[in-house]
């Protein structure tokens, strides 16, 4: 399909089985492989780590990671991204020093990225500045003490709505580049 400037879809311009003209541009597609779980929001921390409560919403963040580490060790061409390190954290303390060892590794390779890395991915919004470098500051000590690197990249899909503080937080932070979603329409 071609995206017209006003940005509806011309479903007419390349039907299935129809040639190409030669000027079609070739459309590149990055897909990121992550998760986000919010740290409380229907149900409390514990209760979306471990599953239960799921009549409320079905999520076991601790199954996240479990299946998610054993799919990387597996297949050296996967990749993944993680974001909150409340929840990583809860699952690293349960870990074995040799499942410790093989994660640092996957850290170390690039094959699992720890993105954004505060405690939880805050809401820009409401909070106040110094909350927001306080849950930044917990994930990014976590981090460092543990895999002995600094996040590159902010992550901030989830937020209702952005701040220009959180941005030159961020960039102030370091980061190489913020990705976020739910830009307002105003905005664009």
């Amino acid at each position: 399909a071609t995206i017209t400037k006003d940005r509806t879809i011309d479903h007419n311009t390349h039907r299935q089985g129809q040639n190409r003209s030669s000027t079609t541009q070739k459309l590149t597609v990055h897909m990121v492989h992550h998760t986000h779980d919010d740290v409380g929001w229907l149900k409390t921390v514990d209760e979306y780590y471990s599953g239960i409560d799921d009549y409320i919403q079905r999520v076991q963040v601790e199954l996240i990671l479990d299946s998610t580490m054993e799919e990387l060790i597996k297949d050296t061409n996967k990749r993944f991204s993680y974001v909150e390190m409340k929840f990583f954290s809860m699952w690293w303390k349960d870990q074995t020093d040799t499942m410790k060892d093989q994660v640092r590794q996957l850290v170390a390779e690039g094959r699992l990225e720890l993105l954004n890395a505060g405690w939880s991915m805050h809401d820009e919004a409401c909070p106040y500045y110094e909350d927001m470098i306080n849950n930044m500051m917990a994930g990014h000590e976590f981090v460092m003490k543990e895999f002995g690197v600094k996040p590159r990249v902010g992550w901030q899909i989830d937020p209702f709505g952005h701040s220009n503080a959180n941005a030159r937080l961020f960039a102030e932070m370091g980061f190489d580049a913020f990705f976020f979603a739910r830009l307002d329409y105003q905005d664009k």
